[in-house]
Formats: C-alpha cells, structure tokens, sequence
C-alpha cells in the first residue's frame, strides 16, 4: 500500500517543517510586492511611461501594462510548472525568485516617455511580462509545497498562510510608499520617488533568495523520485489525457474566475473607486484600505478551516452568491459615506451627455498618435477626467455635443477648430460654474464628509468574499490532480483564470466605466463573473475534501 504525501488525520508538522513552510510563504510576500507595486503607482507610472497619450488612454494603459503581467502569468505556470515536477520545487524557486526581482528593479530605472519615447512603454510592459512569467510558477509552487506537508484535515487551514501572504505583499508595499509619500513634496516624488519601491525591491530579492536557499525539497517530490513515479513529461500527461484536461477546464472556467475577480476587486478596484471616482485623497483612501486588509486577514484561515470541516465546494460557492448580491450596494455605500456631496449632488442635478453618434470616437489608440477633437470626444474625455457619473444619450438631431448638468446646458466644441482654445476657455468655465452651482464637489472629497469607520466596514465586507473563496477554491484544484503532474496541472488553470479574468479587471471595468458614463457599470463584470461561476460550480464541480493527494 502507498504511503500517502499528506500527514495522517492526527498528525501536526514538525518544527522543521513549520519553519520550511515559513519560508516558502515569506517568498511568496516578497512575489506579491513586486507585483502590487504597479496597481499602487498607477498614476505616476501613467505620466511616466504613457504620457504621449490623452489622459483617459494613458490610465487605461497603465491598467493594461498591469494586466500585460497576467497574460504571461499562464505561460509561465506551462514553463515553471514542468520544471517543478521534472526536477523539484525547490530550484524553481530560486528561479521565479531571481526573474520577479530583477525586472520589478529594471522598472525602476527605466526611461521616462520624454526622454526615450516608444522605448519607455516598451520596456514597461516587457518587464511586467516577465514578472508575470516569474509570478506564474511561483504561487502554485507555493500553494502545493505547503499542500504536500499539510496534515489530510488541514490542507485548506494549512494553504491559507500562503495565500494570506497576498495580502501582506499589499501591506509591505504601502508600507513603503505612504511614508514616501509622505515625507516628499509631490512634484518630487511624481519625478523620481515613485522609483524607490522598485529600486529597493533588490534588497527584498537578497532577503528571498537567502530563504529559498534554505528550503528543503518537498518530501513527496523527494519520495516520487525515489519511486520512479515522478513525470518524464508532465506537459502530455496534464493536457493529453481528457481526464486531466476536463479537470483544468473546469477550474480555469468554472471555479476560479470568480475567485480572482472579486480578490482583486476588493485589493485594487476598491483603492481606485475610493481615488479615481470619489476623490478620496491618496493616502486616506490606502490607509482605510490597509486597515480592512489587516482586519479581514485572519478570515482567510477562518474561512480555509471551515472549507476543512464541511468541504470546499459550499464555502466559495457561497462566497460566489454573497458577491453576487452585495458587490453593487457595497460601492453605492462607499460613495454615501466617503463623498455624501456628490451623491447628493448626482441625485438632485444628473448629468447627461448628449451627443450625434456619427461624432464619436473610440477614445484608445496603441501608439498614441490619434487626436480626439470632435464634440463628442471633448465632452465625453472631459467627463473621464472629471469623473462624475452621467448619462449618454444618442442625439442624430444635433452636430454639437451638450453637456446637461441639471437645468444647465454647457455646448462642447471642435477640438481642431481654429477657435479651439477659445472655445475651450469657455468651455472649461461653463462646466465649472455650472457644476459649482449645482454643489459638485470638484478636487477631492471633503474630509470632514469623509465617515472612515463606515468605509473601513464596507472594505472588509468586500474583502472577505475573496478571503472566503480564496482558499477553498485553490486547494480544491491542487486536490484534483496526481502528484506526479499536480505543478503543471493546477498552476496553468489558476493563472490562466487570474490572468484572463482577474488581471483584466481594472483596465475592462474602467473601459466599461468610461463608455458608460455610469460609475457603477464596470461592476458588472465582477457580478456577472460571480454569478455564472456559481451556477457551472454546481453543474460541474465535484467536492474534494478529503482527496488523498498522494496518489499518481
């Protein structure tokens, strides 16, 4: 009879093996930083790298140079996963390690747009590619060493101190930039502060290639090498077999894009609704946001442990169907309690944009060449930028674009005509005067109007369907897989479903959002997600609690 890779019911770690299991998960921090950097210094990296392009755009950009990482993230799961089961967790490790490192410190140095033009962006998104490329055989790795340790009745309990080692990436990296942040003058952080997160983190690479070194290999790596059972192919045996290409499916589809999309809604749409939307300053905003993370973080455990006693399939589930209903209300109640002036004034004076559709452009061009300048542009990028909720009404009996703001009725103009700059002199002053008579709140939030307990509250709720669904989703995909290809097999389908779902939901929600004109809209997306998740979860997904996880 084979002897099974996780610890019997009764049986706890060692000492060795707690401090192992330490150190994998404190790379994983190291990882996360890395990663979480570019959501932070959005806005800075858009004005560095991207400034060539309208302001919408240039946001939109830097969104997509995030998401760039995610689309290598898959790649990198085929890549690093075969060599994790060929030659062992341990040296792909210090693989993923050195990649993630070195590119989050070339960030760093890089060229701004004005001093190298097309490079700038170039090289931007050439390293997040490779970071995503490192980051795809990091986590799952992570995620099955602890997995192949754990005691059978707290496998879940066991993988959620890795995964709750995403959250205090998040917490190491604005821990570094507030008080940056702080101490600087604006102007000089904008020019060259944003780059010390990025130039530190080769500190933080030395720090994780000294843990990783001191990690053993996994003792059922060790024990299938041993056997001759390991793998001489992982690649054809996960993805030619139907059987184990039938389970990828099923959680790269089913299971786990709601999982990524509402971790990532609450860890960055959150932070960018709060800023971008509301006008929380900066560093409120990411100090309630820090507070919710430290708060919600314990859940992750709490919720892993209760996947360990009544399986994992009814915990994410549930999670799914708690998103589902609650995500939209949650954002409504961030803007009642940390801008109650622009509820109040959308509610009493709506905005709508009229405008001749044949006048409208799709405002996203890849080189940045394009020139917005009809009616329609104008008023629609003036709204982008002002970020106020409004509504867009198609108007083919008119050629000039109108901005309505209540009873005010402010005309937008030709971006190319030879008036243009007077034009839009007037323009600029209309809309103003006409949003301050209707008690628009223009630059950011009072913070007096500002309820940060409140907003603190609904930034936990919102966090914690990701720290119910997080480990109980993950640990059932490493539990359907052998252990002979289970690094391929379960980090290709979850990084393939937090790339194409996950890493595109800041740039597709803010799209959403620019198009609509309803700050509201891009919500749709995680909602949708989570409610067709729940529904292909209870047709296709099977519980597996319990699995033996040593078997192949």
């Amino acid at each position: 009879m084979e002897i099974t890779a996780s610890a019997p019911h009764s049986a706890s770690m060692s000492k060795k093996d707690r401090r192992v299991i330490i150190a994998a998960s404190l790379g994983t921090v190291f990882e996360f930083y890395d990663f979480f950097l570019i959501g932070l210094l959005a806005a800075e990296i858009a004005r560095v790298f991207f400034s060539g392009v309208n302001p919408t755009a240039g946001f939109i950009f830097t969104l997509l140079g995030f998401a760039a990482g995610f689309m290598l993230r898959p790649f990198g799961a085929i890549v690093f996963g075969r060599l994790g089961d060929l030659v062992g967790r341990k040296y792909t490790f210090l693989v993923t390690i050195v990649l993630m490192g070195g590119s989050t410190f070339l960030i760093g140095v890089l060229p701004s747009y004005e001093t190298a033009g097309l490079i700038a962006p170039i090289a931007f998104v050439l390293m997040r590619m490779i970071q995503g490329l490192a980051l795809g055989g990091e986590f799952g790795g992570a995620m099955i060493y602890v997995a192949e340790h754990a005691p059978t009745n707290k496998r879940a309990t066991w993988t959620a101190w890795v995964i709750l080692t995403a959250a205090v990436g998040f917490l190491l990296a604005v821990a570094i930039i507030i008080p940056l942040r702080l101490s600087m003058e604006p102007a000089a952080f904008m020019a060259w502060g944003w780059r010390i997160p990025f130039i530190v983190s080769i500190l933080l690479l030395g720090i994780s290639l000294w843990i990783r070194l001191k990690l053993d290999e996994s003792p059922e790596f060790k024990k299938m090498k041993a056997e001759g059972r390991a793998s001489k192919s992982p690649l054809a045996e996960t993805f030619g077999h139907w059987k184990n290409l039938r389970l990828i499916l099923i959680g790269a589809l089913c299971i786990l894009p709601a999982q990524a999309v509402l971790w990532y809604t609450g860890q960055f749409y959150s932070l960018f609704f709060l800023t971008k939307v509301l006008k929380v300053e900066t560093l409120t905003a990411n100090f309630m946001l820090i507070i919710a993370t430290v708060l919600t973080a314990p859940l992750y455990i709490i919720f892993a442990n209760l996947s360990d006693r009544i399986g994992r399939r009814p915990v994410y589930i549930g999670g799914y169907i708690l998103a589902a209903v609650l995500t939209i209300p949650i954002f409504q109640g961030l803007t009642h309690y940390a801008n109650p002036a622009l509820q109040r004034a959308q509610e009493m004076s709506p905005i709508v944009v009229a405008t001749n559709p044949a006048d409208c452009s799709v405002q996203f061009n890849l080189l940045g060449t394009s020139k917005f300048t009809s009616s329609c542009d104008v008023a629609t990028n003036a709204m982008t930028s002002l970020g106020l909720n409004h509504t867009s009404v198609a108007r083919t009996d008119i050629r000039v674009a109108e901005i309505r703001v209540g009873d005010k009725v402010i005309a937008s103009y030709q971006g190319d005509a030879p008036n243009a700059a007077e034009e839009k002199k007037r323009f600029d002053a209309e809309l103003r005067a006409a949003l301050i008579e209707k008690h628009y709140p223009l630059g950011n939030a009072n913070p007096d109007d500002v309820n940060a307990p409140a907003i603190v509250l609904l930034l936990m709720l919102l966090l914690s369907f990701g720290t119910i669904t997080f480990a109980p989703s993950t640990t059932s995909l490493l539990e359907m897989f052998p252990s002979r290809i289970r690094y391929t097999a379960m980090s290709f389908p979850y990084h393939l479903s937090a790339a194409w779902f996950g890493g595109f939901l800041p740039a597709t929600a803010f799209a959403i959002v620019a198009a609509t004109g309803n700050i509201y809209a891009g919500l749709y997306y995680p909602v949708g997600i989570a409610i067709a998740c729940t529904v292909l979860s209870l047709i296709f997904a099977r519980e597996t609690k319990g699995t033996d996880i040593s078997r192949g």
